[in-house]
């Protein structure tokens, strides 16, 4: 049963994040003047659909994993190019492709697709923030560093944060951001330990760390991580679709910063996951509870869109791209440039998959199951 519900829990965040992504490109190539032929969830033959009065097939295939919007006049469902192969039908409705597009229009129709991830997103934080409340960490020491900075100033394991410098805390990540902006500066913290009200002066040690371009930032370090204790926090419309603007982001900046920390060696790439991974905590949150599947679905569709505005050939990115270097040249590349490169992104594109598939097979101990069997 357990199984079942991690798959069918698998389809439905993966559907409906690819649902999303296409949507934003139909409805800005729809709004450009394009035709669209079909807007398909999945790949394969098709299970069921309809047909709509704007002449677009809607419907859902047999291999549930990804999707497409094919529009009129293009060779397949990437979009790569134009049909080679029109009928007479075909060239006297021409104008109604994406490809008869300006280079803007092109580019806004594959920008769509990342943007409105992005904005799904944004909305389901919102949503989140309304019905349960932001999430936070209370402020209460789990465990302490020796030699730290904490450990030299006194403070212990389970000391509650009520005030630094005069301001109360209300997190323990509101803690956090206080500590790094202070290297080496003496700080008043008020604290309950055991139901008595202490203060006490702590100075964070001074650590520098290197950002993927080389920059060098001062940080204060205490030496100490917060407990297990979470709390929510309602907050107001205003409040939080701010909020949920700065967690979007958040996410986007901390996932960019992990990748630059993989390329330069300072993160193990064996943390890139791939769709058995995904497929694994999928599940794992489905178990926890639907906020939970929500919230790992609103983080996938952030992967999903970042992923795509890479400037790749062959992702969203990568039309981006040529649009941008036909605005600048005065003229498209010619067919025979696009394709090389696109094959040149096709191979980078299916070598980090199977790069990410076979940390996933290493997670998950396939390889030592193989060799049990012989």
């Amino acid at each position: 049963m357990t199984i079942l519900i991690n798959i069918l829990a698998f389809i439905v965040v993966f559907s409906v994040i690819v649902f999303v992504h296409e949507l934003g490109h139909f409805l800005v190539a729809r709004w450009n003047g394009v035709k669209v032929d079909a807007f398909a969830i999945g790949f394969g033959p098709e299970l069921l659909g309809y047909t709509s009065s704007t002449g677009t097939r809607w419907k859902f295939c047999a291999i549930p994993l990804g999707g497409y919007v094919k529009m009129y006049g293009d060779a397949n469902v990437a979009s790569t190019g134009p049909n080679a192969e029109l009928s007479a039908e075909e060239k006297k409705n021409w104008h109604l492709s994406l490809h008869s597009k300006s280079a803007m229009q092109r580019a806004a129709v594959a920008i769509a697709g990342p943007m409105a991830n992005f904005i799904f997103a944004i909305v389901v934080f919102f949503a989140l923030f309304e019905i349960f409340g932001k999430p936070s960490t209370v402020p209460v020491i789990g465990t302490i560093k020796t030699e730290s900075a904490a450990e030299k100033a006194g403070l212990k394991v389970g000391d509650h944060i009520l005030e630094l410098n005069g301001s109360s805390v209300d997190s323990f990540e509101k803690f956090a951001q206080n500590i790094l902006m202070n290297p080496e500066t003496e700080l008043k913290l008020k604290l309950k330990r055991n139901d008595v009200d202490l203060e006490i002066s702590v100075t964070p040690e001074l650590k520098e760390v290197k950002d993927v371009f080389g920059n060098v930032s001062k940080i204060g370090q205490l030496g100490v991580t917060p407990g297990a204790e979470k709390k929510w926090t309602k907050l107001g419309p205003i409040d939080g679709a701010v909020e949920s603007v700065k967690y979007t982001w958040f996410i986007t900046s901390t996932t960019l910063k992990g990748l630059g920390q993989m390329i330069t060696g300072a993160r193990s790439a064996d943390e890139l996951g791939g769709p058995i991974r995904i497929f694994q905590m999928t599940g794992q949150m489905a178990q926890v509870g639907i906020d939970a599947l929500v919230t790992f679905a609103a983080v996938l569709s952030i992967g999903l869109g970042l992923l795509n505005l890479f400037p790749i050939p062959a992702l969203d990115g990568g039309h981006v791209l040529f649009c941008i270097v036909e605005g600048i040249r005065g003229k498209p590349l010619n067919e025979k440039a696009q394709e090389y490169v696109t094959i040149v992104g096709v191979l980078a594109i299916l070598s980090l998959m199977v790069f990410a598939i076979w940390n996933d097979l290493k997670h998950v101990k396939a390889f030592e199951w193989i060799s049990s069997l012989f």
